[in-house]
């Protein structure tokens, strides 16, 4: 009986620790969407602080397939890691996300439209949706207080049974 106790235990904690990974770090996709969405947010904010709207605009029209495509791909992460409460939390997400890129604005202060009024030159360069994404990863733009970590590739050493009773 003890055995069946202790069994019914570690799986419970295997689930739950399974779950809160799933809920907390994403893959290499998944962190390369919330890249390019953080360097969507980053250039509205530009535009709206700076005025540079019509900038903002023509990023939108050149990319507008493809942010379609990273928006679709943002939903269904907050879909299957959030269920019910998806577009609550994408839009909490999104809601952070902006204040932080606008709080990284403050700091800088008057020299914030100076020093990043070239990322709209630099994006405007860009010519596909690949060379975006490697674009905002080098950015950094995703501050680690928004959670998300990036998933581990490598294997991880597996117990057998006979060493899980141990």
């Amino acid at each position: 009986m003890r055995s069946v106790i202790l069994a019914a235990a570690a799986f419970c904690a295997l689930g739950s620790s399974v779950a809160i990974a799933q809920r907390i770090c994403a893959s290499n996709a998944e962190v390369s969407t919330f890249e390019v969405a953080a360097l969507r947010s980053e250039m509205m904010v530009l535009a709206m602080g700076c005025n540079e709207e019509h900038r903002y605009n023509a990023f939108m029209r050149k990319f507008l397939p493809e942010l379609q495509a990273n928006e679709r791909a943002v939903q269904a992460y907050f879909r299957k890691h959030y269920g019910r409460s998806a577009q609550t939390e994408q839009d909490r997400f999104v809601t952070d996300m902006a204040n932080s890129r606008s709080r990284a604005a403050t700091q800088l202060g008057s020299d914030h439209c100076p020093r990043n009024g070239l990322l709209f030159a630099e994006v405007m360069a860009l010519r596909t949706m690949t060379e975006l994404a490697d674009y905002a990863a080098a950015k950094d733009l995703l501050p680690a207080s928004m959670g998300i970590c990036q998933q581990v590739t490598e294997a991880q050493p597996t117990r057998t049974a006979a060493q899980a009773k141990r």
